[in-house]
């Protein structure tokens, strides 16, 4: 590791720890089976997290099972995820998926993948059409508790404020720059910090500095409060 990167390291883990301070250690939530996971971030892609459940309930409410899902027509697949948005590309890509798995496995349990290098793993979910980086990465960490660390919207921004990536990296290139920065036992909790402080306090719209738990941490607070803005 290199000067630089060690100094951002360093700084990454020092922002963790003022968000632990600041929002305390999140929660491990009940994960979800990887295949549930799998479906349900498929949906959640491009639309907000009220959209992505309204169309995953209705899609479980009229097919109980992923095997009804994978035969029904698609149409029917479709309809019933219409609620976040872009069904026509989402239904396809969901099908597709669940069919390509009951090939290569037989079944559509995917845990087998936490006994694969993480790496490797992640390499076999985004060989589907319609899994990236973000999507593999919500499974392995949130369903299979693998070290990936996944970077949506919120985190992008708000890592690009900070400075903890360059400003013209690509977010797929921030999936293992993110990685190298951070603890693997941090994942869950610094992505799940960083897009509660993305959601409250370092929004699209506008970044509250002057209550930023992180300012003191962060290049574009650091110099917006030293201009006053």
């Amino acid at each position: 590791m290199d000067k630089f990167v060690w100094k951002l390291a360093r700084r990454a883990i020092a922002i963790h720890e003022k968000l632990i301070e600041f929002y305390g250690e999140p929660i491990w939530h009940d994960p979800m089976p990887p295949v549930h996971e799998l479906v349900c971030t498929i949906l959640s892609q491009n639309t907000n997290d009220k959209n992505r459940d309204r169309a995953f309930n209705l899609l479980r409410d009229k097919f109980p099972t992923w095997e009804e899902v994978r035969d029904a027509k698609i149409e029917e697949v479709i309809e019933a995820i219409r609620p976040a948005g872009l069904a026509n590309q989402k239904g396809p890509r969901i099908q597709q998926a669940l069919k390509s798995i009951t090939e290569e496995r037989g079944d559509m349990d995917l845990s087998f993948l936490k006994k694969m290098p993480v790496d490797e793993a992640r390499n076999w979910l985004t060989k589907f059409n319609g899994v990236g980086p973000k999507t593999a990465a919500i499974v392995l960490c949130f369903s299979l508790g693998m070290p990936a660390f996944p970077v949506d919207t919120h985190v992008y921004r708000v890592t690009g404020r900070i400075g903890l990536r360059p400003e013209k990296m690509t977010v797929e290139q921030a999936h293992p720059h993110l990685e190298s920065l951070f603890p693997p036992e941090t994942y869950y909790a610094a992505h799940l910090n960083i897009i509660r402080l993305g959601r409250e306090i370092c929004t699209a719209r506008r970044a509250m500095c002057e209550i930023c738990p992180i300012v003191k941490l962060c290049d574009y607070g650091r110099k917006r409060m030293e201009i006053g803005e």
